[in-house]
């Protein structure tokens, strides 16, 4: 069990100040939550955060590496992504525990936005990664300027979950050919690259498969040992010791290379304005999902630590890390699932254990860098596999199809929407699938008809908008076909009761079923009426016009309608 942690630090100075000096030091906190973290700290949380630092490093370095490949990167720029944007983080982020730096989802979606850009000049494809990255960071920043936290709501847990599933599943078969050790060409979309990846499969190189095999089996079952060993630093470095000792460089297995020693230069990349324009729907999404990825494993840590997780500077100090990835040649980055969870449980209290992480790793790009050189890509592969194989939630599907089929709809749509269509049309689908959804179940979808002699009630739930008026619209026109046929209704009463407010189409549609009820000779009557819908009725000047037939929820409007008609229903209103 991991040792308590500090909660988020106070806005206010604790010690006594003047009223100028003490209102900008809490702000300079607010700013930058680091002063408040130091502040707070004492001997045993330090050493708590140099030991959850270190161990998140020894994980986050091949994990670095491996999500540069994924993301079309060189590996080395995965390691430069996991120091100076750590920092950038750590200064501004108000989590104690959240882990930043390259994470799968990301980079595949950075990948889909450069491929179709760069047309395969690497050059190109780092300027436009870094610039990607800049782009990400001012969204990022400017929403949380704007204290714009709240627009992530678009993307709903169930869409989030569907993308995040076909993601993963994207992200495994994209590594295939690395680890089979063949080629396939890059295809646009999922099925197509699973086609081609069957048709080669054939072709596998034995030497390479096996090596990314022993990888994957190594890698699952020092997870499930639960050991606190570096497992994935400890299978990285046994195959770059191995290969160069039995030759399997010399059989065919593919292997780094070359990977310089030290940092780039800071620098601001450039590219032509088409291509920047080019990039912002991607970045959009990348901004929207990475935050989001970010807050929600801070927000269920913070639930456990009593911390206070603040929505707005979590924006702030992500568009921080990525500006900073732009600066030094990196991609885009993002808090993330796995490194967040090792780095609560090894005992992390403030972000310093962030800032131990980013020395570590820049640690071993000034002095281990090229020794990584015989390191073989199916071992990246491997690691990238294992890594995202847990994304895929199935439980969470049939959680939501059970609770709410709507949101399980969403879900499945975004997911096939997300394997068929690609990452990035796949999560507009879904959005636009979530959106759709959400209006059709808070749109009268519960309207029902209670019988009673020569009176039907009609009880109405939820907003009256333009998908229910249609609906409610629908059953009245039923009710009134029954009359026809000798039920002989005389009065159809709404009970408006369970309906909160009503958007232009509702009120309208009020004012049709009156015009059709009074062409078949029954009386229409609205009971129950809301306070914020008799206000939108009276604003409508419909008030006059249902005169002796409005009855508003609690009489408080009785003197200007009541409907003095009694009714069958069973509560006796």
């Amino acid at each position: 069990m991991a040792p308590p942690v500090q909660p988020h630090p106070p806005d206010r100075p604790d010690a006594p100040q003047g009223r100028f000096s003490g209102r900008a030091t809490g702000n300079l906190r607010r700013w930058v939550p680091l002063i408040g973290w130091v502040a707070a700290s004492d001997r045993d949380s330090r050493r708590s955060d140099v030991v959850a630092g270190l161990t998140v490093a020894t994980m986050l370095i091949p994990q670095a590496m491996a999500y540069a490949a994924l993301a079309g990167m060189p590996p080395v720029t995965g390691l430069y992504a996991a120091t100076v944007p750590l920092v950038a983080y750590a200064v501004f982020g108000t989590s104690g525990q959240l882990a930043f730096g390259p994470v799968a989802l990301v980079s595949l979606l950075t990948a889909s936005t450069l491929a179709p850009l760069a047309d395969g000049d690497p050059g190109r494809y780092i300027a436009l990664a870094g610039i990607l990255a800049l782009l990400v960071g001012v969204l990022q920043l400017g929403l949380g300027v704007l204290r714009a936290g709240r627009l992530t709501a678009l993307l709903s847990r169930p869409v989030v979950s569907g993308f995040t599933s076909a993601a993963a599943i994207v992200i495994a078969t994209s590594q295939l050919d690395t680890l089979l050790g063949i080629d396939v060409e890059q295809a646009g979309n999922w099925p197509r690259r699973l086609a081609g990846v069957l048709t080669e499969a054939s072709a596998a190189h034995a030497p390479t498969l096996a090596v990314g095999a022993a990888a994957i089996v190594a890698l699952v079952v020092g997870r499930r040992l639960r050991t606190r060993l570096p497992v994935t630093l400890a299978v990285v470095a046994l195959a770059t010791t191995v290969v160069p000792l039995i030759g399997l460089e010399a059989l065919g297995v593919a292997v780094l290379g070359e990977i310089p020693r030290g940092m780039p230069t800071p620098t601001l990349p450039t590219a032509p304005l088409t291509d920047v324009v080019a990039m912002l729907p991607g970045a959009t999404v990348i901004a929207l999902i990475s935050y989001l990825e970010g807050i929600s494993v801070a927000r269920a840590i913070a639930a456990r630590t009593r911390a206070r997780i603040d929505p707005d500077q979590e924006l702030i100090a992500a568009g921080a890390a990525n500006l900073a990835a732009g600066l030094v040649q990196a991609f885009p980055v993002a808090g993330g699932f796995s490194r967040t969870a090792v780095n609560h449980t090894a005992g992390a209290r403030s972000p310093m254990a962030t800032l131990v992480t980013a020395a570590t790793v820049l640690l071993a790009v000034l002095l281990f860098a090229p020794w990584f050189r015989t390191l073989p890509q199916a071992v990246l592969a491997a690691v990238v596999i294992v890594a995202v194989a847990t994304l895929v939630d199935v439980r969470e599907a049939l959680h939501a199809w059970r609770v709410e089929p709507t949101d399980g709809a969403a879900l499945t749509v975004t997911f096939v929407a997300t394997l068929v269509l690609g990452v990035e049309v796949g999560i507009g689908v879904g959005i636009a699938a979530s959106f759709v959804l959400s209006i059709w179940r808070v749109s009268g979808r519960d309207i029902r008809v209670e019988e009673g002699g020569d009176r039907r009630v009609v009880h109405v739930e939820g907003e009256l908008l333009a998908a229910s008026g249609v609906r409610l619209r629908d059953v009245v026109e039923d009710v009134l076909a029954d009359g026809d046929v000798g039920s002989d209704v005389e009065v159809i009463e709404l009970d408006l009761s369970g309906v909160p407010g009503a958007d232009l189409s509702g009120i309208q549609a009020l004012t049709t079923l009156d015009a059709a009820c009074t062409a078949a000779g029954v009386r229409l009557e609205l009971a129950g009426v809301r306070e914020g819908l008799f206000v939108l009725l009276r604003r409508a000047d419909l008030v006059e016009r249902f005169t002796g037939r409005l009855e508003v929820l609690g009489d408080r409007h009785a003197g200007a309608a009541v409907r003095p008609t009694p009714t069958d229903s069973p509560d006796g209103r």
